[in-house]
């Protein structure tokens, strides 16, 4: 009978090398992650100062006291409700426009074939090379012939026929969708667009909802846009309505600073909050559109 073997306690320290180089790695980011978030928090300070601490030195970033009434005052001395009800009457049908869009001609670039298609493809590609200061003008005098300015739908049609960036970003992931499941759907008589619709969209949600982050986020803050197209004051947008809070909050022209900040920042929370709620599927459709 073999003697009995034992185990030693002992076991191996760990090289303390690739522990310093992740300890390196996460003070770095953690350092970079401070100096962008620097912005923010002076937002959130300043909004939480009086008019006069706001640009005191030495500044303090602590206010004492919290003058919380500042963002009441933001939500009420302009008709904010107004401006966000017509910031969702855009960002939403364009969400809804993009996604649909981009998707559908994404997926006709991915899984049909017919002649020259790749040089189509590459042609829609080179559209994202083409500056949106080049195309301003003659869209302005379009939507002008068409009576559109003074509406919404100068923000809104555009979207209807995709986003080159976007149906570049949805063919990539539809390529790392396995066919089986569609040709199953074709045996049981499914067409084409009840498989893109019923098979192909459920299995590219992190793409889906990559493409809607950016959307929501491209359109939420969109200041040029509505700021071109629109000219009346009920009309206006979040983003127009803090430019107008930069110039009409006090009669004698001082800008209280710390109310608009607290503005701000109710305006650029509903971006964070949603990045927050889809992270998980967002880093997911970049990761797996870039390995493709």
């Amino acid at each position: 009978m073999k003697p009995r073997e034992f185990l030693s306690p002992i076991t191996p320290a760990t090289p303390a090398g690739p522990l310093v180089r992740i300890g390196l790695t996460y003070a770095a980011l953690v350092a970079l992650g401070a100096l962008f978030s620097l912005p923010v928090v002076w937002m959130l300070s300043s909004s939480l100062h009086e008019l006069a601490a706001v640009f005191a030195q030495p500044y303090r970033w602590l206010p004492v006291p919290l003058h919380w009434e500042n963002y009441a005052r933001a939500v009420t001395i302009l008709p904010v409700p107004r401006f966000l009800l017509n910031t969702v009457l855009i960002t939403a049908p364009v969400m809804a426009a993009t996604v649909l869009s981009s998707a559908l001609v994404a997926y006709g670039f991915a899984r049909f074939r017919f002649p020259g298609r790749d040089a189509l493809f590459a042609l829609c590609l080179a559209t994202m090379m083409l500056p949106g200061q080049v195309t301003m003008i003659p869209l302005y005098l379009v939507f002008a012939k068409l009576g559109w300015v003074d509406t919404y739908l100068p923000l809104i049609v555009p979207s209807l026929f995709g986003s080159p960036f976007y149906i570049f970003l949805l063919r990539q992931f539809f390529l790392t969708i396995p066919p089986d499941s569609e040709e199953a759907a074709r045996i049981d008589g499914a067409s084409r667009l009840r498989i893109w619709w019923s098979v192909v969209l459920p299995q590219a949600r992190p793409a889906v909802a990559t493409v809607l982050i950016f959307t929501f986020i491209g359109t939420w803050n969109d200041f040029f846009g509505p700021l071109l197209y629109l000219n009346s004051p009920e009309k206006a947008t979040l983003t127009l309505g803090l430019n107008l809070m930069k110039t009409q909050v006090l009669g004698s022209g001082v800008v209280e600073w710390n109310v608009l900040m607290a503005a701000s920042l109710l305006v650029l929370a509903p971006n964070v909050i949603l990045f927050f709620i889809a992270q998980r599927h967002f880093i997911r459709g970049i990761t797996m559109g870039a390995g493709k």
